[in-house]
């Protein structure tokens, strides 16, 4: 597959959330069964944060992966939650004003491409935040944290159940 084309954006239109993001989305993480749930609970919240970036990977027109993250802050569910398992110290220094990674999601077909490393370097590509923090899978084998592993992120504490740890970047890397 190396006819792929990664672009960021800070918006993203509606014909590209309905018709082609929240299917993939939907395939890939099969966490939501309707549009309605997601958009409400997911993505109208978080493409409207401060810091939000959106990477979309195609390959001859068609979204094969997209990847998207923002500015997280104290008094966002995620970055609380995360407060409360984290270390207070770990959670002092990483929380706050960091670069939310929150999905990257690559259609079957085009795993094994390196399309979810290239969405990784697009996403990250500029930003100003000082530290990079995720939530990902607990397992060292799971493709997704080997992914982050190769990249630079390390294990910064558990994350919101014993099958989850949260990762974190600095950058620039110390």
């Amino acid at each position: 597959m190396s006819d792929i084309d990664v672009a960021v954006v800070e918006q993203v239109a509606e014909t590209v959330v309905l018709d082609e993001l929240w299917p993939l989305y939907r395939t890939v993480f099969e966490d939501f069964d309707d549009l309605d749930t997601w958009r409400h609970q997911v993505w109208d919240r978080h493409s409207a944060r401060p810091g939000f970036r959106l990477a979309l990977a195609r390959t001859h027109g068609r979204l094969i992966g997209f990847g998207y993250g923002y500015t997280g802050e104290h008094g966002q569910w995620w970055t609380d939650s995360a407060a409360t398992v984290l270390h207070p110290d770990v959670a002092s220094d990483w929380l706050g004003g960091h670069f939310e990674l929150v999905s990257i999601g690559v259609a079957e077909s085009a795993r094994g491409a390196s399309v979810g490393r290239r969405l990784l370097t697009a996403l990250t590509d500029g930003l100003s935040h000082h530290r990079w923090v995720l939530m990902t899978s607990s397992d060292p084998e799971d493709p997704a944290r080997r992914l982050y592993r190769s990249s630079g992120w390390a294990v910064i504490g558990p994350g919101f159940s014993a099958d989850r740890i949260i990762m974190g970047r600095s950058w620039p890397a110390r």
